[in-house]
């Protein structure tokens, strides 16, 4: 069964934005209580936070979907919906996120460090707040937007000051169980080690994590053996250590030749040249293994390797191993630059910057783009004529009206807010703007030639009353 996971593909959702409510207050002896609608509530977000206690990526692997709460509609009374709950993922620490395309989108490092994934949506306006000295009791709320929806990748980069790297059955397991209190597999078999281990070791004053790398052969960069999984949980170590079997049973590898193959395959990921090396000679409890090391060891030294003879077995060379390592890791965190405070910066958008364009496309169709207008299509009822209308207005006020005109729009053109895939399409008719004067009912608009059928039938009925109440005023008794 499958325990360890570090490559993950996730699908967050984001709570939608409940609904304003459109409502007039209704109390006995106060016959225009006026809206009272409430705003609802904002969408819950999905948040990845570094969690120390979380090794891995299981829990995403079995149930990749996950989402948010909803924010609640709002009510009458001038009472707000209740915003959603954010949805808290725990994520291993070195946990980095990337979008399909493979792009960074943020690298998690450090307890209690945080990315939100996908952005709750906003809830809507309700009629009250929508109130204002010409349009004193609006017929209409504003909807909910829709949370984000986003496809991300998560890989787990393991955050260690060392790692072993070498071929399989080198010892790497056996060297980190006598360092540090790690319990890896250990076995005489190649690649018995499926996962990373991660291991803590005390030299005098310092404290260090060794990780032990599954085995590299050749053509590991390149996705052979399981080479291309675990690489990359060499990236952020600050030094490489060199396991190599000078006990191995076959007769066509020696230290240097392994050597030589891992350091190749190393340099073909990329990104590891700058990082202080160690060679380890291993197994030379072995008096083969003790003999073939005293030879190779002048030619790893010529080539400016510090070598160390150990034993896994016998426990020999260990001490002065690890205070090597302590060494080393001491001089890289001393070099690291000093961790700043994130700082905040505000980027204000300039006073005459509108925020959307208007482009004329090939079939003689104006497309809108921007957020604003995006925005406000998504809140609009459109099955509410006021609604409808407050939006032109607002899109009139934004300047979206003059800049069709500049782009050669007619009376009867369609204009399409919003990307392809889902734009809202309409025939626009200069103009629309207007006061108060011209809304009729609540939810109605007298500017829109096509009204709701429930409306034009309640027209309909009042006309056949008024003909039939002239009708009677003309009839002359006897």
């Amino acid at each position: 069964m499958t325990t360890f996971v570090d490559r993950v593909e996730l699908h967050v959702a984001a709570g939608n934005g409940g609904h304003g409510c459109a409502s007039v207050h209704r109390e006995k002896f106060k016959p225009l209580g006026g809206p009272d609608g409430g705003n609802g509530g904002r969408g819950g977000d999905v948040i990845l936070t570094v969690d120390q206690s979380v090794t891995t990526l299981l829990d995403y692997h079995h149930s990749p979907h996950r989402k948010a709460t909803n924010g609640k509609p709002g009510e009458g009374g001038n009472r707000s919906g209740k915003d959603g709950q954010d949805l808290v993922l725990p994520v291993p620490d070195g946990t980095v996120v990337l979008d399909k395309a493979g792009n960074v989108l943020a690298d998690l490092v450090g307890h209690g460090t945080s990315y939100v994934a996908a952005q709750g949506g906003r809830g809507g306006l309700g009629n009250a707040a929508l109130a204002s000295a010409r349009r004193k009791a609006p017929g209409f709320a504003l909807l909910g937007e829709p949370g984000d929806l986003q496809d991300i990748h998560l890989e787990l980069k393991t955050v260690a000051d060392v790692a072993l790297v070498g071929y399989p059955s080198a010892g790497k397991s056996s060297l980190i169980s006598v360092l540090s209190a790690a319990k890896p597999k250990i076995a005489d078999y190649p690649f018995t080690t499926l996962v990373p281990n991660l291991g803590v070791v005390t030299a005098g004053s310092t404290v260090y994590t060794v990780a032990d790398v599954p085995g590299l052969i050749p053509g590991a960069s390149r996705g052979k053996g399981l080479g291309l999984e675990f690489l990359r949980h060499v990236e952020r170590c600050s030094v490489l250590v060199h396991v190599l079997d000078t006990a191995t049973l076959e007769s066509e590898r020696d230290p240097l030749s392994d050597l030589d193959v891992i350091e190749a395959e190393l340099r073909e990921y990329g990104g590891l040249d700058n990082r202080p090396r160690i060679v380890v000679l291993n197994k030379i409890d072995v008096p083969d293994g003790k003999d073939l090391a005293e030879m190779v060891r002048p030619d790893l030294e010529a080539r400016g390797y510090r070598v160390f003879e150990v034993s896994a077995v016998a426990h020999m060379g260990l001490k002065e191993l690890s205070f090597a390592l302590a060494e080393l890791v001491a001089r890289a965190r001393a070099a690291r630059p000093k961790e700043e405070a994130t700082r905040i910066v505000i980027r204000p958008k300039a006073v005459d910057d509108a925020g959307f364009t208007v482009t004329r496309e090939e079939d003689g169709l104006f497309r809108v783009r921007g957020e604003k207008p995006e925005r406000w299509v998504r809140q609009t009822d459109f099955n509410n004529d006021e609604a409808v209308g407050y939006l032109a207005d607002r899109l009139n006020r934004l300047g979206v009206e003059e800049r069709l005109l500049k782009a050669g729009a007619r009376g009867g053109d369609g204009v399409a807010i919003g990307p392809e895939d889902n734009a809202v399409v309409f025939d626009w008719e200069p103009s629309m703007s207007a006061g108060a004067e011209m809304l009729g009912r609540r939810g109605e608009d007298h500017r829109f030639e096509a009204p709701r059928p429930a409306a034009q039938r309640r027209r309909d009925r009042e006309a056949e009353r008024d003909e039939v109440q002239q009708e009677f005023d003309g009839f002359e008794p006897f």
